[in-house]
C-alpha cells in the first residue's frame, strides 16, 4: 500500500513563490511517475505537473516557466511555484503512479493542499 501527503501550501501573493511537497510513504520502490494536479473553485482538476522515473517531466501549459516539478530526498517531490498568478488558486494534490508489476497502473492520491494568492 503506498499514502501520499501534500504539504506546502498556503497563503501566496501574486508574483510570489511557494514550494510545495508531496511525501510518498509505503512500497513505492521500482518505476513510477509523479504527477501534480490541481482544482480551482467551481472547476474540474486539471494537470499541472508529471515526472517519471529517470526525471522526465512534463508541464501544462498555465505551468511551463513558472513551476518546476522535481525530486527531493527519498520518496519526496516537490512542485516549485513562482511567479504565481491569482488563477493558480485550488488544492494541488500528488499522484503517484505505479509503473511496476504486479502495480502497474495503480493510481495513489494525497487529499491535497490548499494554495490561496490573494493580495
Amino acid at each position: 500500500q503506498v499514502t501520499v501527503v501534500e504539504s506546502g501550501g498556503g497563503l501566496v501573493e501574486p508574483g510570489g513563490s511557494l514550494r510545495l511537497s508531496c511525501e510518498v510513504s509505503g512500497d513505492a520502490s521500482g518505476v513510477y511517475v509523479i504527477r501534480w494536479h490541481r482544482q480551482a473553485p467551481g472547476k474540474e482538476r486539471e494537470f499541472v505537473a508529471f515526472i517519471g522515473t529517470g526525471g522526465t517531466s512534463e508541464y501544462a501549459d498555465a505551468a511551463k516557466g513558472r513551476f518546476t516539478i522535481s525530486r527531493g530526498a527519498r520518496n519526496l517531490w516537490y512542485l516549485q511555484m513562482n511567479k504565481v498568478k491569482w488563477g493558480d488558486t485550488g488544492v494541488y494534490y500528488c499522484e503517484y503512479e505505479s509503473r511496476t508489476i504486479p502495480t502497474y497502473g495503480k493510481e495513489f492520491w494525497g487529499r491535497g493542499t490548499q494554495v490561496t494568492v490573494s493580495s
